[in-house]
């Protein structure tokens, strides 16, 4: 029996990382076998990776900061998320390859057309179950964060071109479900779990 697989997208500072930890916590009050992963990193290889790409003193390139992401996803995917899958667990991944369509491909303005073979390369071709966007604010996301790391420390247009991005994503396909992030954290964590019941993917 296949697991479910639910990820979390948004710009920096958009409150995913804190409804992925409040998820969590719920799947333990009802024992429900899970685990939960995050890009990049997950593994040795990518913990490895993430230094890297969140390291400010580091200049690259837009596809090599590209391939770096993918390389993190494909160990990530092989060897965590696929084999947990198919013992029946509920993964949750705080991001996955829509964050690359996001950042990489609308924000750094590689062409999609490589951006979607290499994501569905990296990935075996595996798609999550359902995708949360918690959308905020720009202003929100800079207050929230403080630009700490260099992929935050682009500036307002470039979080505008990510944060256009998932808005656009979310009104192409019902796999992705918009979530306003400006709101208490509570009340989102209780629209998602009802959304998830609804969907079947929870008890």
């Amino acid at each position: 029996m296949r697991g479910r697989f639910i990820t979390f997208e948004g710009i920096d500072g958009s409150g995913k990382s804190t409804q992925v930890e409040l998820l969590s916590r719920r799947l333990e009050v009802l024992s429900i076998d899970h685990l939960i992963v995050r890009e990049p990193g997950g593994t040795d290889v990518g913990e490895k990776i993430r230094e890297i790409l969140l390291s400010k003193g580091v200049k690259m390139t837009a596809r090599t900061e590209f391939l770096l992401y993918s390389a993190s996803r494909a160990n990530l995917t092989e060897k965590i998320i696929i084999p947990a899958l198919r013992e029946g667990k509920i993964v949750i991944s705080d991001r996955y390859f829509d964050s690359s369509t996001a950042y990489q491909g609308f924000g750094r303005g590689i062409e999609m057309e490589y951006v979607d073979v290499i994501n569905r390369f990296a990935t075996f071709g595996l798609m999550p179950d359902i995708t949360f966007i918690i959308d905020v604010r720009i202003e929100t996301s800079i207050e929230r964060k403080n630009l700490r790391d260099r992929i935050e420390s682009e500036g307002l247009e470039f979080l505008e071109r990510v944060r256009k991005a998932y808005l656009e994503m979310a009104e192409k396909s019902e796999r992705f479900v918009l979530i306003d992030g400006e709101r208490d954290p509570n009340l989102i964590h209780d629209e998602i779990v009802n959304i998830l019941k609804s969907r079947g993917m929870l008890g």
